[in-house]
């Protein structure tokens, strides 16, 4: 592992139960570079060739989540540790097999040093749903959660979950729906993350930044797939 230390850090004030995966659209010497231009920071980078830098220690905030919600709770930059992935579409393409190699061997000595809970182990837009695509559709969550980290779903569960609210089912997971917009958001984002299929592929980056979902959607809380799927992860959380 590579050290690269950047400055944009500050010092815990609680410990370490979250751990937030990004990508960002450049290799590890390009992202350091944007770090610098915007004063931000993640603990760790994993490049194209899946080699890790680290670029903050674990015992220190890094600047890497922004305005962000998870299961009630705010600053998540406080509490979690923050991983950089290089992906050039935003994870809207395959990562490569060195940087999944390297994330089923490195994230679960993380996971297993914090004891962080499965349900804490999240990607980039479901805490800002509203701001960001990463670590996209392309991410392998399911074949992570094999390995133990993060959870997925068996679509059997649906009909074990007598709720059917879907702000009441998003909460339950953790997503923000403090507002109409954040529900729709969410929904969006969980797409990303369990029906990527129902996402579609931006080839313009700059756009895609720039238009993360669609707003004021309101279609985004229908159709049967993603009701099943959202009320299989609701009981998912609901019994972890």
């Amino acid at each position: 592992m590579k050290k690269h230390p950047l400055p944009y850090v500050s010092r815990r004030k609680m410990p370490v139960y979250m751990l937030v995966l990004h990508c960002s659209a450049q290799d590890t010497i390009g992202m350091i570079e944007v770090m610098h231009q915007y004063k931000v920071s993640s603990h760790y980078i994993v490049g194209y060739n899946g080699e890790i830098t680290q670029t903050a220690d674990d015992y220190d905030s890094a600047h890497h989540a922004g305005k962000s919600f998870w299961r009630g709770h705010e600053d998540l930059n406080q509490c979690s540790i923050g991983i950089e992935i290089s992906n050039p579409t935003l994870g809207q393409t395959e990562y490569t097999k060195e940087q999944i190699d390297t994330l089923i061997k490195f994230l679960p000595e993380l996971i297993a040093k914090y004891d962080i809970k499965q349900r804490n182990i999240i990607g980039h837009s479901d805490i800002a749903p509203t701001r960001k695509p990463d670590p996209g559709i392309a991410f392998p969550w399911k074949l992570l959660s094999e390995h133990g980290v993060g959870v997925w779903y068996d679509i059997n569960d649906a009909g074990k979950m007598a709720e059917k609210d879907v702000a009441k089912l998003l909460n339950i997971i953790g997503y923000d729906t403090r507002t109409e917009e954040s529900v729709l958001a969410s929904c969006y984002a969980f797409r990303r993350r369990f029906l990527p299929d129902e996402v579609k592929i931006d080839n313009d980056i700059a756009h895609l930044v720039n238009n993360v979902y669609p707003v004021g959607d309101k279609s985004l809380k229908e159709g049967k797939k993603f009701l099943n799927a959202l009320k299989a992860v609701a009981y998912k959380y609901l019994n972890m």
